[in-house]
């Protein structure tokens, strides 16, 4: 059995139409608020459409907090974000082996903080420069470019070619060259 609540009305704080953040899938809309009965309770779910893929995921209202979803972040964040990547701060150095390195970055990314994405992407940045990144960090280096792009370029309201040209600039200005 499935209801649809009112479009209208905020439930936890989004409704209907609003941009939200699940970590390690990006920003999605809200497509839909619904309740379901599930093993015999009602539930209600935010339904979101990730913008980048397509992809349909249903969180749970009550725990929706705990696992991560929130907003957008709002222009005046972007510059903590900008300045994390300006930062040559590495919290993982050469001396983790790539698979602990892996671990730690996973965790960063499903935490949804911007400011762990980012320091995500400058690591595996300037790690990329002095040794050969696995499969996997660059698997890792290209999501963590992805959700950053995609964020900033919503909460500055710019393209994402634009904030990614950015990014790079911010990348070449610290000698760190040009990622590929």
């Amino acid at each position: 059995m499935s209801i649809i609540v009112r479009n209208d009305v905020k439930v936890n704080g989004f409704k209907v139409g609003d941009l939200a953040v699940y970590p390690a899938h990006g920003v999605g809309r809200v497509e839909k608020i619904e309740k379901k009965e599930i093993s015999g309770s009602m539930n209600t779910f935010y339904i979101l459409k990730i913008l980048d893929n397509g992809m349909t995921v249903m969180v749970p209202k009550e725990t929706a907090h705990q696992v991560g979803m929130r907003t957008v972040i709002q222009r005046k964040k972007v510059t903590e974000v900008y300045s994390v990547l300006k930062s040559s701060k590495s919290g993982n150095g050469d001396y983790q082996t790539w698979n602990r390195r892996y671990r730690e970055y996973s965790d960063k990314i499903r935490s949804g903080s911007v400011l762990e994405i980012a320091a995500v992407l400058r690591d595996l940045y300037i790690l990329k420069h002095t040794k050969e990144l696995s499969f996997g960090e660059r698997k890792m280096l290209d999501t963590a470019r992805a959700l950053l792009v995609k964020e900033l370029s919503i909460a500055e309201k710019r393209k994402e070619e634009e904030v990614e040209k950015g990014i790079l600039t911010i990348f070449k200005r610290n000698g760190r060259g040009i990622i590929n």
